[in-house]
């Protein structure tokens, strides 16, 4: 199995590249096409509903292809879209391609996600905390190397390192054995077995005829309320981290007068301090529980991004930034785990449902910050964040009440 959490890592490693690549460009790629903020809001939002295409037809995906299947097809395709990217296209095709580059790292996500959530259940926090902490580690990385390359004036070589790095992958996930797992991950069409099963859940063995047989898992009707409200949490949540990413170099230029290259760069800062938060998960919520941890981040966030609204001298600001990061890494993760185990039995459909409402989220976030910096100004733009993140805390704190609710009306309705 370490094979496959090293190959799971390396994937989300390259999709934390693609999420991060528009937000690292942005400012040369708006000089080069005479663009607006709106238009590179666009790009984004079209990257970010193919991402919630691919999340929700993961569970049919797989169901038909296997998990090998479904990630041959989610790297071609982030791979065809970073080349087609590469040869910098008019506008309008990148606008084209936008959604299929999304949809390879929403199917990416959604498939890993489910696969370590439910092989690994003992180990759940730990191993999560790796996928996101190798994400970060994408997300960390394609920023310095934009950075480099804006200085360089050759910008545009972040689409082919981006290409190659996602082909390798893919030859990967083609051409790698996994021994005893193949059989649970391996290429096959779809059979009896429901796809959300396959998608989340592992298998069972060819010579069980009763798990054939076993009836498909549903939600209680107590399940739809925490479900509902953990969804809402999701696309609040993910559409603030990722307008955040997307616009923090943008946000530092217009505010603080940064370069290009200088507010490339604080945005690898921030997802430094992304990383060394998520290195810490699993030690984290083991002293403090999932509760406690997703509270203190929450409200510490806020506290946060309610700084940002005020006037801050260079080094407070960088040093706000690097406090968000390291406090919102590992909300994602955590939430992600918490709702799940309130839903037992369904993971594989909660994890694409809650996955596919941060996609939303991201899809629909970035696009209204767009417009608030073409519109207003880059405090607009703080102020907004500083609302989703105060959002944010009271969603969570509706979720965590809800629990002692949900386990007597599941009770009752069991």
């Amino acid at each position: 199995m370490r094979k496959l959490i090293r190959l799971g890592c390396l994937s989300y490693f390259v999709i934390g590249l693609a999420h991060i690549v528009a937000g690292a460009v942005l400012e040369p790629l708006i000089s080069m096409y005479e663009i607006d903020y709106k238009a590179g809001g666009q790009w984004i939002m079209n990257q970010f509903f193919g991402f919630l295409i691919g999340v929700l037809l993961a569970p049919w995906i797989t169901g038909w292809l296997g998990r090998r299947g479904g990630m041959v097809l989610a790297m071609g395709c982030l791979t065809a879209t970073e080349a087609v990217y590469s040869m910098l296209l008019p506008w309008h095709f990148i606008l084209i391609f936008a959604p299929l580059a999304g949809f390879g790292f929403g199917l990416t996500e959604a498939v890993v996600g489910a696969l370590v959530l439910d092989v690994f259940a003992n180990k759940r926090a730990t191993y999560i905390g790796w996928l996101e902490t190798f994400f970060g580690l994408g997300a960390l990385t394609m920023p310095v190397i934009a950075a480099w390359l804006i200085g360089q004036g050759i910008w545009q070589m972040s689409f082919p390192v981006l290409t190659a790095l996602s082909g390798i992958t893919l030859l990967l996930w083609l051409t790698l054995s996994f021994g005893r797992a193949d059989e649970q991950i391996g290429y096959h069409f779809y059979r009896s077995r429901e796809p959300a099963e396959r998608a989340g859940a592992v298998p069972a063995g060819p010579s069980s005829s009763a798990g054939r047989m076993r009836e498909k898992p549903r939600y209680r009707a107590a399940d739809f309320v925490l479900l509902l409200l953990g969804m809402t949490f999701f696309l609040v949540y993910i559409g603030l981290e990722i307008s955040f990413s997307n616009y923090l170099p943008s946000i530092l230029k217009l505010e603080a007068d940064f370069g290009e290259s200088q507010a490339s760069s604080v945005l690898g800062l921030y997802w430094c301090a992304m990383v060394i938060g998520r290195l810490l998960i699993g030690r984290m919520t083991r002293l403090s529980g999932y509760k406690r941890y997703l509270l203190l981040t929450t409200g510490g966030s806020l506290f946060l991004f309610a700084l940002l609204v005020l006037p801050l001298s260079a080094g407070w600001l960088l040093a706000v930034i690097v406090a968000i990061g390291l406090l919102m890494a590992g909300v994602f993760a955590v939430a992600l785990i918490y709702v799940n185990e309130r839903l037992p039995g369904m993971t594989g459909r909660t994890t694409s449902l809650l996955v596919a409402s941060g996609g939303l989220g991201g899809a629909v976030f970035p696009k209204i910050t767009g417009w608030l910096l073409d519109g207003y100004d880059g405090a607009s733009a703080l102020r907004f964040f500083a609302l989703l993140s105060g959002l944010v805390l009271v969603l969570l704190l509706l979720l965590l009440g809800l629990e002692g609710w949900h386990r007597t009306r599941g009770h009752h309705g069991a």
